[in-house]
């Protein structure tokens, strides 16, 4: 579904990502790991088209079509959807009108109570929202869009103990599209995580590490998230190097 090719993005007058190679297949959940600074959130902002990137070289393809330079809008038209890290406020502009314009489903609004957002409806977006109410109000856009690639910014982070679950059940559903499909997902997911507490409620499939705008090493996710705890990041980019 997305290949990367050789992608070189600046952002802020500084290069980011420095050559990443990169594959994510029809319904696959790859997880992507790294120190801050790395280059994570950058990497996820050049696939949405986010304006503060410049591409300098190399291409990103989305089911064999070329978007590099595709216009966010259209890239989302197409089925890319992303929760941000941190998104900005948008003061004049309604939560429940933000979701009846994007929605595909006629019933989402009815639905905000899963996310805990009832009360948010009536609100300009993101305004006053604390980290976890920004979380679920990103998930209820999301589950709005319907999205075939979802790009998480750490879905996790700034998540209290009582609302992890109903945020990584919320993201589930998302990769599952609440159809409870026997074949397996139907939606292909980048996840940036620190923690790793999210893949507690996804299945995913490969993990990535990002270090210095490069790709060092990739694997299986909990193998990789142990290590890092054991480790750190230095040693398990080196010791899977040599496992190599």
């Amino acid at each position: 579904m997305l290949k990367i090719e050789d992608l070189h993005v600046e952002a802020g007058g500084k290069e980011i990502l420095k050559g990443i190679h990169l594959e994510i297949g029809d319904g696959q959940t790859c997880v992507l790991f790294g120190p801050n600074g790395s280059g994570k959130s950058t990497l996820l902002a050049a696939i949405m088209g986010l304006g503060h990137c410049t591409v300098t070289k190399g291409r990103i393809l989305y089911n064999d079509m070329d978007i590099t330079k595709m216009p966010i809008d259209e890239r989302a038209r197409l089925g890319i959807g992303m929760m941000m890290q941190r998104p900005p406020n948008i003061v004049g502009v309604k939560l429940k009108d933000l979701v009846s314009v994007v929605s595909n489903k006629d019933d989402i609004l009815k639905r905000s109570g899963e996310f805990k957002m009832d009360e948010f409806l009536e609100r300009d977006i993101n305004v006053g929202f604390s980290g976890g109410e920004i979380k679920r109000s990103e998930l209820l856009q999301l589950t709005a869009q319907r999205p075939k690639f979802i790009l998480l910014d750490e879905p996790e982070s700034g998540v209290d103990l009582e609302n992890i679950d109903l945020v990584g059940k919320k993201v589930h559903d998302l990769l599952y599209e609440d159809t409870h499909c026997k074949l397996g997902k139907v939606v292909s997911a980048l996840v940036i995580t620190h923690t790793g507490d999210i893949l507690k409620h996804i299945g995913a499939d490969n993990a990535y590490v990002l270090n210095d705008g490069r790709i060092k090493c990739s694997g299986r996710p909990m193998d990789i998230l142990k290590d890092i705890r054991e480790r750190g990041y230095k040693e398990c980019i080196q010791c899977r190097k040599i496992k190599r």
